[in-house]
Order: structure tokens, then C-alpha cells, then sequence
């Protein structure tokens, strides 16, 4: 009988599942407390988490008996992977089973940040009546969607989008531009210069590596088309921020909705504060009750078969 800790929360369906095999440690706030969390980790087989678990130093060190680390996500950058890999330790994402959560929430923000009219409730009871303001927002059909990461997500974003009469370019650099999998749902593959000059709208689906910590600053927003809509459930840090506010403030961008930051929670920023046509959400792109459902039974059942 292995025993494993979950440190962040879990669909109770799921733990239940492990439990009745093994002996299971499931407490969701866990996380916040960095000396019991080592403890309990250096008497496990498997450890489950989430974003906040940061699997290395020190909490790496302690997990002498670990056989197994299953994320209830799919990236990877809370976790030292070579650390992981030398030690002899199993990573295992939940890949594709948050994918329809994340990418509804793209096509949602992208539809709401378009047409504009969405934030008008206070101004309208409050007896005003803002008609002409926002009578100019664009339809979705027709618009262009650039995807710049064309994985599981970014596939299912594009299946969405294309249902809504959208037409659909997408970069992924581990991609040749003849894989069948442009041809088979339908989108143009192109360079990321060309997708960040045409696209009405920018969604980004990528992990957090060298080559993209960053990738849109200032110049790169700078070169977007006018008006477009930038959307981030990648990672904090392959966005400024700052940058996005700046760009919104003054009118180069139409709108960004940004679930994922820099450092989490995000602290308090004046830049950020009343900045017009930006939507903040508290990285919960991939999280719906159905997603954690998916998300949670996938690595109950992956760390089930590790020990089988």
C-alpha cells in the first residue's frame, strides 16, 4: 500500500478513488504551509498538486520515498523536471483534460473584449444610456484568431472558434507548417510575425520556457494589429503586464483578458487598477467543475496505474 499526499485541492470523487487502494493524505491547504508539507513528503510514494506546490528545493529534497508527482494541470513550471528525472521521480500532467475549460474561456473573453458592451450594468441602472459608445463593437464571425501554441488547448480553441464563423492562423515553433494536424482542423499555419500583425485576436497556449518568458513586451504588443485583443492563460511571465496596461490605456490595444501572472496572488498595482477594456481573472482559465472532474479522475487513475 503506497502513501500519497495531495496538497492542493482535489475532486473528492477522485481522492475517494485513491483511497480506497492506498493510504491517502488529502488536505487542500497543505500548500500554505511549508514545514509540514516537507514532513508529510518524506513519507510519501506519490505527491499530487496543483500550480502553487513548487516540487524542488528544499520540499524536493525531503521527498525521499517519491515515486510519483501527479499535476492536476498541465504545466510543468512549478516542478524541477531534471531534478525529477534524475531522482527517478514520474511526472504525470493532466494533458487535454482542462483543454475545453481553458479554451471556452478564450472564445468567451474573446467574444465579450470585441463587441465591448458587456460592462455598461452601473451606467445603465444608474439612469444613463450609452448607446452611442458602444454600438461600434465587432461580431466575432469573420474575425481572425491567432493561436500561438497549437497543442491539445489550443486545438480545441480553434474547433470552438471556427464554429463561430471565425477564421483561424496558428504558430506552435515545435510544428512544421505541413503538419496534418493544420490541414485536419482546418487552420493556416503561420509565423508568429505574420499571426501577431493579422490576428483580431491573440490567444497564447504555451509553457513558460527560455525562448518564451517575455515573448510579448511593449515591442511585440507594439506590432500587434490596432485594436486587437490579447488573451494569457499561458503563464505570467511570457506577458508584461504592464506593458498590456500601458497599450490599453492608450488605445494600441482593444482589450486583454490575463488569468495568469507574474507572481500569484498579484499584488496591487495603480497601472492595472481602472484600466479600461482589461479583464483580470485569478488563473482559473482551466478550472470548471467538469475540468477538475476530468482533471482529478485522469491523475487518480494515471498514479492508480503506478502502483499496480
Amino acid at each position: 500500500m503506497a502513501r500519497i499526499v495531495i496538497c492542493e485541492f482535489m475532486d473528492e470523487g477522485a481522492v475517494a478513488r485513491l483511497a480506497a487502494a492506498h493510504d491517502v493524505l488529502y488536505d487542500p491547504k497543505l500548500v500554505g504551509d511549508a514545514a509540514r508539507l516537507r514532513a508529510e513528503a518524506a513519507g510519501a510514494d506519490a505527491l499530487v498538486v496543483r500550480n502553487l506546490t513548487q516540487v524542488r528545493g528544499e520540499l524536493l529534497e525531503a521527498m525521499v520515498h517519491c515515486k510519483v508527482v501527479g499535476r492536476l494541470g498541465v504545466g510543468l513550471d512549478n516542478i524541477d523536471m531534471p531534478a525529477c528525472e534524475a531522482r527517478g521521480i514520474k511526472v504525470i500532467p493532466a494533458t487535454g483534460a482542462n483543454a475545453l475549460s481553458v479554451a471556452e474561456y478564450v472564445i468567451a473573453s474573446t467574444m465579450l473584449l470585441l463587441r465591448g458592451a458587456f460592462a455598461s450594468t452601473g451606467a445603465v441602472a444608474a439612469g444613463q444610456w450609452p448607446r452611442a459608445a458602444l454600438g461600434n463593437g465587432r461580431e466575432t464571425a469573420g474575425q481572425t484568431l491567432g493561436i500561438i501554441g497549437f497543442g491539445s488547448i489550443g486545438q480545441t480553441t480553434a474547433r470552438l472558434a471556427l464554429g463561430l464563423g471565425m477564421r483561424v492562423i496558428a504558430h506552435d515553433a515545435m510544428l512544421p507548417p505541413d503538419a496534418p494536424v493544420f490541414a485536419q482542423s482546418g487552420v493556416r499555419p503561420v509565423g508568429l510575425d505574420e499571426l501577431v500583425r493579422s490576428a483580431d485576436a491573440v490567444t497564447l497556449h504555451i509553457p513558460l520556457l527560455d525562448s518564451t518568458r517575455g515573448l510579448f513586451n511593449a515591442a511585440r504588443i507594439a506590432e500587434m494589429k490596432k485594436g486587437a485583443v490579447l488573451i494569457n492563460t499561458s503563464r505570467g511571465h511570457i506577458v508584461d503586464i504592464n506593458a498590456v496596461a500601458t497599450a490599453l490605456r492608450a488605445g494600441q490595444l482593444g482589450g486583454a483578458a490575463i488569468d495568469v501572472f507574474d507572481v500569484e496572488p498579484l499584488p496591487v498595482s495603480p497601472l492595472l487598477q481602472d484600466c479600461p477594456n482589461l479583464l483580470l481573472t485569478p488563473h482559473i482559465s482551466g478550472v470548471s467543475a467538469q475540468s477538475n472532474a476530468r482533471v482529478s479522475v485522469m491523475i487518480a487513475d494515471k498514479v492508480l496505474e503506478s502502483f499496480s
